[in-house]
């Protein structure tokens, strides 16, 4: 019987004065964070919060992310991490499908928080720069629930194919066992000063950021919106040990120059979310000195499934399977594909989720025989690293978030002028890919590429909506009713936007 909160109290007791979260001038030590979270736990049984109940947390990356977040765990609560930039609707589907009692929001985006909750009758709570001072008041809760290996400690909501998010249910024992598997992996200790510009509602910067350091007594330190300037100036001001990043992230660094900043205090950097492309990978290891590694995982898997090595991998690759995890290549029939061949990359180990929330045929879909069946194609050379080749479900990563077009789609499918809708990703040098979208309307409607475009802008996550729209007079159809997306043209002139 175990809490992931357990890694806090143990850092909290060895080194009570060492910093874990810094945010500007902002720096919480580790008795801070422990005292803190208790509070927060402490306020959320008082609001009839119980073991297992689900409790939203809405928050950029700013320090009373951490606090809530194992202020949630301390309760004994089930921590449901949502993107602050999600619309009233997708905040209402989140909440009602976890049917969570409460939410915290941050405070610029409590309005879109409050119209999801209202509709689903949770309670809201917002948060700002002044909360910290207010939780410091609130009654602590000491004693920390006993939770099971099993159970749920964190729901992150991923979408699928179908456009239908579905929760992946974590662990303790998942989450607990990956960051100790990936700290080790990276090599953190306590000395180590850990850049937070991952998404910490993510399960990237959730796992190997927040979750690695607090497992290590290291220091985290974050920036609530990326910037190459920013981030610079804070791996100089605050001697940043270990990067982590996407690789949009990689791409601003460089352009932003070496030597605008001092990096020297720079060992390690770390690259997940999307391919990292070699030449980018070569020109910042020269530009900066510091050695890239390059892993994959899943919302599903923990997330860390592989990596490389600071003494054994390749560029291009996703390395090799971390402790305690199997990976397989399978075909459709989830038998093994032969040495050298593509399949879809299969994972089994101490990672992958417990299934999803109240999902049991997704879950058995998606969960076969001890194996998630990832939809991720991929290819093994003769050193056992692995090598994605292409993906198998119909995803488009843009800046190391998922876009799911079948989602997008939908929204299209609401405005009343649109017949036929497809979305696509196509190339772009620093998003990886760019989401854009064919229409085509119903016969006698009337609506111009730019309506449609700011129509789904104003009804998805920023990140999501398609940059470019434009009208098509027939769709490509297939045999079977389904749109041909791969037969669809691209227009010169989108091309002609996207720079090369």
């Amino acid at each position: 019987m175990a809490n992931l909160t357990d890694n806090l109290l143990r850092a909290a007791a060895e080194q009570a004065q060492r910093s874990a979260v810094r945010q500007d001038d902002l720096v919480l030590t580790y008795a801070d964070l422990d005292d803190l979270s208790a509070r927060v736990a402490g306020r959320l049984r008082s609001l009839g919060v119980e073991p297992g109940d689900r409790v939203g947390v809405m928050l950029p990356n700013v320090a009373a992310f951490p606090v809530l977040y194992y202020g949630v765990l301390r309760a004994g609560g089930v921590v449901v991490p949502m993107n602050p930039l999600l619309k009233g609707r997708e905040v209402e589907h989140y909440l009602g499908d976890a049917q969570a009692r409460l939410m915290f929001a941050w405070t610029w985006a409590a309005a879109e928080a409050r119209r999801g909750a209202d509709t689903v009758g949770a309670q809201m709570v917002t948060v700002d720069d002044d909360t910290l001072r207010e939780v410091a008041q609130w009654t602590r809760q000491s004693a920390v629930p006993d939770r099971a290996d099993d159970d749920t400690a964190v729901i992150l909501y991923t979408s699928g194919t179908t456009g239908t998010s579905k929760g992946a249910e974590l662990t303790h024992a998942n989450l607990r066992r990956n960051a100790a598997v990936t700290a080790g992996l990276f090599g953190f200790g306590h000395e180590d000063v850990v850049m937070g510009c991952l998404p910490l509602f993510h399960a990237f910067g959730q796992t190997c950021g927040l979750n690695c350091a607090v497992a290590t007594g290291a220091c985290l330190t974050l920036v609530p919106r990326f910037d190459p300037a920013t981030a610079l100036k804070v791996i100089e001001r605050d001697k940043v040990t270990i990067f982590e990043g996407v690789p949009t992230m990689y791409v601003g660094l460089l352009a932003q120059g070496g030597g605008t900043a001092d990096t020297s205090t720079l060992q390690l950097c770390v690259s997940g979310g999307a391919a990292l492309p070699v030449d980018v990978l070569r020109c910042f290891e020269q530009t900066f000195g510091a050695t890239i590694l390059e892993g994959y995982g899943l919302s599903e898997t923990s997330p860390v499934a592989t990596f490389n090595r600071a003494d054994h991998h390749k560029p291009g690759s996703i390395g090799l399977p971390v402790d305690g995890v199997d990976l397989n290549l399978v075909d459709d029939g989830g038998e093994e594909v032969e040495p050298g061949e593509v399949g879809e990359i299969a994972i089994r180990g101490h990672n992958v989720m417990k299934g999803y929330w109240q999902q049991p045929d997704a879950t058995a879909d998606a969960i076969r025989d001890g194996w998630f069946r990832t939809g991720d194609m991929a290819r093994r050379d003769e050193d056992g690293f692995y090598f994605i080749v292409d993906r198998k479900k119909d995803l488009i990563i843009r800046g190391g978030y998922n876009v799911y077009p079948r989602e997008i789609e939908e929204v299209f499918y609401e405005h009343p002028a649109v017949l036929y809708a497809a979305v696509i990703g196509i190339p772009h040098p620093t998003h990886g890919e760019e989401v854009v979208a064919a229409v085509e309307l119903r016969p006698g409607a009337v609506a111009t590429a730019e309506e449609l475009r700011a129509y789904v802008k104003a009804r998805v996550a920023a990140y999501k909506y398609p940059r470019h729209v434009w009208l098509t007079d027939a769709m490509p159809i297939g045999p079977t009713g389904k749109i041909l997306k791969r037969a669809i043209e691209v227009p010169p002139d989108v091309k002609a936007t996207v720079p090369s």
